[in-house]
């Protein structure tokens, strides 16, 4: 007993959907611009190499600049230390100096042929020429208008005849050091006469 087949289906092929179908991946424009771009130039090392010495050299310039200025600081200050070294024995030195001008007036009033003024009178020029070597001069004073800088107002005087703040006398010497003050002078300085009040009116 014969069995007829049953009439198969002609295959047909699929028909490619989006799972089959190969996905191609999406490429920027400047990843293909990357892509096609010729390769960066490398540095080139002489011009590294210049680039390096002219920042030591420059950092050398500024070192040297450095150091010159601060020998110049240096050598500055070394020359204020040597110019004031003495300052504290000349300051130490003027009362006993004081005490001796009031000696020497003393003797200058009892006889100034004694041989005691004559001698003192040597040791003083002497003393004045050990002060002037070491860069010591006397503050100005007497008939200079009064100075807070340089003068110490230990008094005042009333004068009509000078004017006023005019220093009169001088009570103690001062001294200075170059452009240094080391001592201020003491001074008596002319006051202006009080203004007269006015007269006063009649009761009536």
């Amino acid at each position: 007993m014969f069995f007829k087949k049953a009439p198969s289906k002609p295959m047909t092929e699929p028909s490619p959907t989006a799972e089959t179908q190969p996905e191609i991946d999406a490429v920027s424009p400047e990843a293909a611009a990357a892509e096609t771009a010729p390769p960066a130039t490398p540095p080139d090392p002489l011009e590294l190499a210049l680039a390096e010495a002219s920042q030591w050299k420059d950092m050398a310039y500024r070192n040297a600049a450095e150091l010159d200025n601060f020998r110049k600081r240096a050598a500055r200050e070394g020359q204020e230390a040597r110019a004031y070294a003495n300052a504290d024995l000349l300051r130490a030195l003027f009362p006993i100096l004081d005490s001796f001008e009031m000696g020497l007036e003393s003797a200058r009033v009892e006889s100034e042929k004694s041989m005691i003024f004559i001698g003192m009178s040597m040791v003083h020029r002497q003393i004045a020429e050990f002060l002037r070597d070491s860069g010591v001069t006397e503050v100005e004073a007497l008939n200079k208008p009064f100075d807070p800088n340089l003068h110490d107002a230990v008094s005042q005087e009333v004068r009509t005849d000078v004017a006023e703040g005019t220093v009169l006398r001088v009570t103690r010497r001062g001294y200075r050091l170059k452009d240094r003050l080391l001592r201020a002078a003491s001074v008596i300085v002319s006051a202006a006469p009080a203004p007269e009040a006015p007269p006063a009116a009649d009761i009536v």
